[in-house]
Parts: C-alpha cells; sequence; structure tokens
C-alpha cells in the first residue's frame, strides 16, 4: 500500500475534496494542518517549492492541487 501524506489547511476546498476522495477510497494517508504546522510548513515549503495547498505525496510523488487523474494513477484506481 502506497504511504500517503497531504499538506492542508482546514479552509482549503481542494484539500477536503483531496480528504473525501482518499476516504471513499479507503486510502490511509497522514493529514499535515500547514496552518498550525509550522515544522510542516516549513517542510511542505523545502519538499514543493510550494506555499499552496493541497501538496500531496504518495510514496515519494508530488501532485499539486487535487489532481484526480494522477492520484487515481498513482494509487492504481
Amino acid at each position: 500500500m502506497a504511504t500517503v501524506k497531504i499538506y492542508s489547511t482546514p479552509s482549503c476546498v481542494y484539500c477536503k475534496l483531496a480528504k473525501e476522495f482518499f476516504d471513499e477510497h479507503g486510502v490511509k494517508y497522514t493529514d499535515l494542518n500547514v496552518a498550525e504546522d509550522y515544522d510542516a510548513r516549513a517542510e511542505m515549503i523545502d519538499r514543493s517549492g510550494q506555499m499552496g495547498v493541497p501538496v500531496i505525496f504518495i510514496d515519494n510523488e508530488m501532485t499539486i492541487g487535487f489532481d484526480e487523474e494522477r492520484i487515481r494513477s498513482l494509487l492504481n484506481l
């Protein structure tokens, strides 16, 4: 099973869509709230170069935003 990590904020619509997608498909994920967790925010920026959310890592493959087609492909769904 893939390791999934999502950097998100509570007010982000696309973050919510991504997490709902993961829940609907039984995908376990680690959710890092970068609005409150400054270390996670710094990690996200360092790993991705992005300041916007969601930033999703599936294993070591990065996806910016909720790109359902790419996420499905990476998760073999």
